[in-house]
């Protein structure tokens, strides 16, 4: 006869009359499993059990609240991610090695991480996507050891590593051993920064140290209303500073891509996330050392823009959308824009001219005028930086009429931030073109690709205005006290207001017709891609952080 107990430590367990286990009950938290005794099995059987119950996670019930959650498991994400079939797993045996505070009962193969590699749009990947499901994803040091091991390979081949982070943070029950696990990941993300590109999907929680990992790669995505970043989370916060806040308040998609400029960009849930990202993927090289991608282009180069040549409002003044440029300008039209909602008076983001990737830098003139400002140097200056690293080719459209000026921002540092931008322009070895669509004023027409930090080719269309600054500001300083104000900002404006002084000194190598942008630049990434400068031999820079 056989009877059936209900116990706390195990959901279902079956006892015959003589009290011998016919189930093997499972003290993994929300996972259950009833297989027969290891010692009746052969080893391919438990071979299969083993990857079995590593498939499984966490289990039916916890695989249910995390879809009520609207969230994807770390398994589906990998499917959705990855070309059908590509995916080749390393590490599905692995288990932790813990055995205070009862960890020794609670054992899932894998250990709450999915790692290995496989194909996006037929380009090499190593991936690894936490799995919220086992021990709510956090990190032990045999997960941190399975994440180290893909980074590895990543850098041996080199090849992109892209992460999946969905983790409750360090496995406390671990204590050191789990905190020395992040720092390995950390050491691997510094030696692969600029080698490989690095991608962080958020796609849950993200807390304590966990968030340094995300912040060394090139890109940060998040899912908006699933996932969170934080250094310390709201109950920590109000036990220290006594401010109530929520966990989306305090480090959400919303606040992370719109006002500590942490995150590139968010989307709406996870299948979008993850379908964006490999859009994106197809824009970014392999390594450093590879070409940039290049597709098959259906839009003709020699494409008459002529809608570019009634854009710029005679009002100096008056505003336009730098995005009008950039549409008419690339292929198709399409352009994957970085930060779009951080520092809006700046554009960062790829494009394709000729099927080529390349990376766009763009003021715009629709917020604060286009001054540049120390958020809009941080976020272009690393974008700078990257696209060097990684030899993808700079366009530059520059509608500037200075740095923001205000106490606020000489006491947050400008000079320090602006100078980043100034240092990421100077220091970069790729193609770099550059069109002024109309101002380009003060230090700050140095700062944006200017001919003196080593412009490969520099435009002005008709309207450009290169100048020290605005002629009303000007005359009131050249002229100061005289009667005739009026009369000498009409002389300053015929003499400065346009690109002929500039091209009379070789600082603009053409002055073109906006509808010709795109043919020229076009023509031009084709002659650059045989360029070759480098910089002097140094450990590195000393760029002003």
């Amino acid at each position: 006869m056989i009877r059936t107990i209900l116990s706390r430590s195990a959901p279902l367990v079956k006892l015959t009359t003589r009290g011998r286990f016919l189930g093997t009950p499972s003290f993994s938290r929300g996972f259950s499993t009833s297989h027969p005794p290891k010692e009746h099995l052969t080893v391919s059987q438990r071979i299969e059990q083993k990857r079995k119950q590593s498939k499984e996670g966490g289990g039916e019930k916890r695989v249910e609240q995390q879809h009520a959650k609207g969230k994807l498991t770390a398994r589906e994400r990998l499917d959705l991610l990855l070309d059908n079939g590509s995916f080749r797993e390393y590490d599905a045996f692995v288990e932790h090695r813990c055995v205070d505070f009862g960890m020794e009962k609670q054992v899932i193969p894998g250990d709450g991480v999915i790692t290995g590699h496989g194909y996006i749009n037929g380009r090499l990947v190593f991936v690894y996507s936490q799995d919220f499901t086992v021990f709510g994803g956090s990190l032990s040091e045999t997960h941190a050891q399975k994440i180290c091991k893909i980074m590895d390979k990543a850098m041996q081949v080199q090849a992109p590593v892209i992460g999946l982070n969905d983790s409750g943070g360090a496995r406390i029950q671990e204590g050191v051993a789990s905190l020395a696990g992040y720092a390995e990941i950390f050491q691997r993300n510094v030696m692969a920064s600029g080698v490989i590109p690095q991608l962080s999907l958020i796609m849950g929680p993200c807390a304590g140290g966990a968030v340094y990992s995300p912040a060394i790669t090139d890109f940060i995505f998040m899912v908006k209303d699933t996932s969170y970043m934080f250094v310390t989370g709201p109950d920590v916060v109000k036990s220290v500073t006594h401010e109530e806040v929520t966990q989306e308040q305090l480090g959400g998609a919303k606040t992370h891509t719109s006002v500590s400029g942490v995150a590139s960009k968010a989307f709406e849930n996870d299948i979008d996330a993850l379908q964006q990202v490999r859009n994106f993927f197809d824009f970014l090289p392999l390594n450093n050392t590879t070409e940039v991608p290049q597709l098959e282009c259906t839009d003709p180069i020699d494409r008459k823009a002529t809608a570019l040549d009634f854009l710029i409002p005679e009002d100096p003044n008056k505003p336009y959308d730098m995005h009008e440029v950039i549409s008419k300008v690339v292929d198709h039209g399409e352009f994957f824009e970085i930060q779009p909602d951080y520092a809006k008076n700046i554009i960062v983001g790829f494009c394709r001219m000729n099927g080529q990737t390349v990376g766009i830098v763009a003021n715009q003139p629709r917020e604060l005028a286009g001054c540049l400002d120390i958020n809009a140097s941080i976020k272009a200056a690393r974008w700078v930086r990257f696209c060097d690293a990684f030899n993808v080719p700079i366009l530059t459209f520059v509608d500037v009429p200075g740095f923001l000026p205000g106490t606020s921002q000489e006491h947050g540092g400008v000079i320090t931030h602006g100078a980043k931008l100034l240092y990421a322009y100077a220091e970069a070895t790729v193609p770099k073109i550059a069109v002024i669509t109309r101002k380009a004023y003060g230090g700050a027409y140095d700062v944006m690709s200017s001919k003196h930090l080593r412009g490969d080719v520099n435009y002005s269309w008709p309207t450009g205005q290169l100048a020290v600054m605005g002629s009303k500001g000007a005359v009131e300083i050249i002229f100061r006290g005289r009667d005739d104000i009026k009369q000498q900002e009409l002389n300053y404006n015929e003499k400065f207001a346009n690109p002929l002084p500039a091209a009379r000194r070789g600082f603009v190598d053409d002055i073109i017709l906006p509808r010709d942008t795109r043919q020229r630049i076009c023509e031009d990434l084709e002659v650059l891609k045989t360029k070759d400068i480098s910089n002097p031999w140094k450990k590195h820079g000393n760029i002003p952080l």
